[in-house]
């Protein structure tokens, strides 16, 4: 096993992501305001938005150079599929990122790559159909989790570390060369992913990161050995990204709001809610991560029994129920039907005055019109609006 070929490339990977994010970061410094007047994204936004692409080239220069010296080992071949599927989301996300795309295409091409990925890594059609959908799934999972300043780079980065501890278990250099890569890119990149964030992962980022650790998560399970409890161990490496998708989906199908449709409801925006900082989130989901993945990989291991996996599983239960419960969609405005009124007739007419007595027609009786001290009533003033002083009508 090639150890060294495999630190190597970790510590390639980190240099390398450090040295393009930072290269990134000044370019978005440069470019001026994130967005320019009326709402129209400038290049500084759309630089901080394609910060992935720093961990795509980072990880993906030193796994391929890795790859290229030898460092996979008999198992280049498969390692090079991983390789080649990843790049091919990571793509796809760029276009993404830069015009979006409908969601069919996506996931065709999600598909098709993990289709790559498990033909390439010889996996037999009974394996490889389960293994495709596991990837496509739990790459869009972790991919969405990329709700909160280093909240996707903390969570990807303590999973990525697990599968690498899986992988040196079983002696496969080829299935930890890319999550040794992927470990040490995202930690390069949380030095500007950390809050205040000045890049972002975006759907590059995001894609590419999810896609490699459910590639890797679902070839290391089929090339395990038999006493290994790899069925049960490695699922729950993805606790933390099945349950913001199951939270998600629960929590918009009780709002009957679509479920495909990007919102403020996850994992992260809910502890929000509840005042946990920006920073705390994201440590509360490292944690939160850090428990499956050492109990999967101690599992793995043989260091304890397949039924404690359950552990973890029956703790984030009664957390996913428990944020269900917080409120994170505005209520929508009350609309209150009112009651007709009833009908005014019209203001009757005014009475006339010069009627003898100031009798109106029909009975009724019309104010008296004001009088002076003696008794005679006043003289209005004039159409031109001129006061009259001391003038009385006399109508004896």
């Amino acid at each position: 096993m090639n150890v060294l070929g495999i630190i190597a490339s970790g510590v390639a990977a980190l240099f390398i992501t450090v040295a393009l994010a930072k290269g990134v970061r000044r370019t978005a410094l440069r470019s001026g305001a994130e967005h320019e007047p009326g709402g129209r994204r400038s290049r500084a936004g759309t630089a901080r938005r394609l910060g992935g692409a720093t961990v795509v080239l980072g990880v993906g220069t030193a796994a391929a150079a890795g790859w290229g010296l030898g460092a996979a080992g008999d198992l280049g071949r498969a390692a090079g599929g991983l390789l080649a599927g990843a790049a091919i989301v990571a793509v796809l996300g760029l276009v993404h990122d830069l015009r979006p795309l409908a969601l069919p295409v996506r996931l065709t091409v999600h598909t098709a790559a993990a289709t790559l990925t498990v033909c390439l890594a010889g996996l037999s059609p009974a394996a490889a159909v389960p293994a495709v959908l596991w990837i496509v799934l739990v790459a869009n999972a972790f991919a969405l989790l990329d709700t909160s300043h280093g909240a996707l780079a903390t969570v990807a980065a303590v999973t990525a570390a697990g599968l690498l501890a899986c992988a040196l278990i079983d002696g496969r250099p080829g299935f930890a060369l890319l999550p040794a890569a992927l470990l040490a890119g995202l930690i390069g990149f949380l030095i500007h992913n950390r809050h205040p964030a000045r890049l972002h992962p975006g759907s590059c980022g995001s894609l590419f990161t999810g896609f490699v650790l459910a590639s890797s998560g679902a070839l290391i399970h089929a090339a395990a050995p038999a006493d290994r409890a790899a069925w049960a161990a490695l699922p729950v490496l993805a606790t933390v990204a099945a349950a913001d998708a199951a939270l998600v989906l629960a929590s918009r199908r009780r709002a009957s709001r679509p479920l495909l449709r990007d919102g403020g409801d996850h994992i992260a925006h809910r502890l929000r809610r509840l005042r946990v900082t920006v920073p705390g989130t994201a440590v509360l989901l490292g944690l939160w991560a850090a428990v499956p993945v050492a109990t999967a990989t101690l599992v793995y291991g043989g260091l304890l029994h397949p039924a404690l996996v359950l552990v973890p599983l029956a703790a984030s239960a009664p957390a996913v129920l428990a944020l269900l419960k917080v409120p994170v969609y505005a209520a929508p405005p009350r609309t209150s039907a009112r009651r007709p009124g009833p009908v005014v007739p019209p203001a009757s007419p005014a009475p006339d005055v010069t009627a003898p007595g100031g009798a109106v027609p029909g009975g009724a009786r019309a104010t008296s019109p004001a009088r002076t001290a003696a008794g005679r009533p006043t003289v209005p003033p004039p159409p031109t609006g001129r006061p009259i002083v001391g003038l009385t009508a006399d109508r004896n």
